[in-house]
């Protein structure tokens, strides 16, 4: 059973507080979050920002609209720097994701580093090459055309 790791970076033409305060604030999963998947939240949030210790608990429906539960607990938090949520219940054998922000000139860069692993040993293995590692890439594309949207493209400086 591998264990796999997605990465993605994108930069982002804002201050360093303001990608924190978005990014950081727990209910605006939900609006980073493709609609199809319909994520619910099924627990009350307490606070408006993150914290080590949160748990978040939620229905989605990443596979033919079936409802899975998924809790997850935000492990780390090194204010503006980065984050880290952990699967506690849900549909991996293992899931850890790290945000990274880091102040450049014009902005942000914000990095994603995803490690997974999908149960079912060699079972598992198949439905990773065969659909689930690209929903993956599918909702982090989804995930960085919505923060273009919100915050604006990105435009390299000559």
């Amino acid at each position: 059973m591998a264990v796999y790791s997605l990465k993605t970076v994108q930069k982002i033409p804002v201050s360093l507080d303001e990608a924190w305060d978005f990014f950081s604030h727990p209910k605006n999963l939900a609006v980073m979050t493709p609609e199809y998947l319909n994520l619910k939240f099924t627990n009350e949030l307490f606070g408006e920002k993150m914290y080590a210790g949160q748990v978040m608990t939620y229905k989605v429906k990443p596979v033919l609209g079936i409802p899975m539960f998924w809790m997850t607990e935000i492990t780390h938090v090194s204010d503006r720097k980065f984050f880290v949520d952990e699967q506690r219940f849900g549909p991996y054998a293992m899931w850890h994701h790290q945000h990274h922000f880091r102040e450049i000139e014009g902005g942000v860069e914000m990095t994603d580093l995803i490690h997974y692993k999908i149960p079912g040993w060699i079972l598992g293995d198949l439905m990773n090459a065969l659909f689930i590692r690209k929903q993956l890439e599918t909702i982090f594309t989804f995930r960085f055309q919505k923060v273009e949207e919100l915050f604006g493209k990105w435009v390299e400086k000559s």
